[in-house]
């Protein structure tokens, strides 16, 4: 007998849609801005690795086991099956455009190997060398607003619409340990606090709350334009205003034990080994003991070999310098070395998760 059309089985066929909608949209893009360099500026642009099909039927297959995971959490109400079908459709139709007529600037930026290179205006001086760099070949890297505003669409194409279900991942272990310590209002009236190392945008911080409303969200990040555009993602949040704050998360503006939960989600990768192992100590320092700290990034060699090369593939064709180190860096000994137990890691598609305890007292 066919199966019976339920709302719940609507909704699930409605996401896989949706999702199967970014993919295919995120494919075309990709491939008709490289046919359309390759005709205006004829260069060798290929993949030092180029993908087999079999290494593209695994890929598939990781990210329809990622989706499911996503479907799965919705089902069992992490967070609101409402969040799986949030697209900043205005953001799309302003900046793809713009998107668009910056990709020739970010290949001539890549040919050429210019790597430190930013508009007249742009202020760099403060910030730590490895900051000062186009990630990605984007223009200006970090620092001005109009980067901030591509980035998250940028993203989305470089992920094909995964970017979100990637990054909800953290929220379940997430979830689970605050509702088990959340105090009664009678005996502690001051909300769980949770903090975002390198909130970027805000994606990660808008995901929390629409999955735990009741908690103080604060996030930190070395990029003024990058917080200002997280306050305008963030201006509809449910409940308490998050607070944003520029800094350097190697040197955090917090009192010790001030946070019931740190979370950093694609920032490691981007840092050099010594820096990743600072922020992991002042994610340390401001946890509560018994606090959690969960960590999302990319994958790593041990993982998933059969990707080694488009691991390789990741640092050659875009500007990520600390990324060949990153994926044969043992983060757990890392996390060990700053005082977390517990550890445990997962995979979903292209991505990694830590989640660590602090010791209680």
């Amino acid at each position: 007998m066919p199966e019976t059309l339920t709302p719940d089985t609507l909704t699930k066929f409605a996401y896989q849609t949706f999702q199967q909608g970014k993919q295919v949209f995120g494919f075309a893009h990709k491939t008709l801005s490289t046919r359309i360099l390759n005709t205006v500026s004829p260069k060798e642009r290929n993949e030092p690795n180029p993908l087999t099909p079999e290494m593209i039927k695994r890929l598939q297959t990781r990210i329809d086991a990622l989706l499911e995971a996503d479907w799965q959490d919705a089902e069992n109400g992490v967070y609101p099956k409402s969040a799986l079908f949030e697209n900043r459709w205005d953001d799309f139709f302003r900046y793809y455009p713009e998107m668009c007529l910056d990709i020739p600037g970010i290949w001539e930026r890549a040919n050429g190997q210019r790597h430190q290179e930013f508009s007249t205006g742009i202020e760099t001086e403060g910030y730590p060398a490895y900051y000062v760099q186009n990630f990605h070949h984007q223009t200006d890297g970090y620092f001005s607003d109009a980067s901030a505003n591509l980035y998250d669409l940028q993203v989305e194409v470089l992920f094909n619409g995964t970017a979100d279900p990637m990054r909800r991942r953290i929220l379940a272990p997430l979830k689970r340990h605050l509702s088990a310590t959340m105090p009664a209002v009678s005996t502690s009236p001051q909300p769980l606090k949770v903090l975002d190392i390198a909130c970027g945008t805000g994606n990660s911080l808008k995901l929390i709350n629409q999955s735990i409303p009741k908690v103080a969200l604060y996030g930190v990040d070395l990029s003024p334009a990058y917080l200002r555009k997280a306050h305008e993602n963030l201006a509809g949040v449910k409940g308490i205003p998050a607070q944003l704050v520029q800094a350097n998360g190697e040197s955090l503006p917090f009192v010790d034990e001030f946070f019931e939960a740190t979370t950093s989600t694609f920032l490691f990768h981007e840092l050099p080994a010594e820096a990743r192992q600072n922020v992991i100590n002042e994610a340390f320092r401001v946890t509560k003991p018994g606090g959690i700290f969960v960590m999302c990034d990319s994958v790593q060699a041990i993982d998933t070999p059969e990707f080694k090369p488009m691991m390789e593939n990741f640092p050659a064709i875009f500007h990520e310098p600390y990324y060949r180190h990153y994926i044969t860096d043992d983060l757990i000994a890392r996390l060990e070395t700053a005082g977390f137990t517990n550890i445990t890691t997962a995979n979903y598609f292209m991505s990694k998760y830590w989640v660590a305890f602090k010791p209680a007292n």
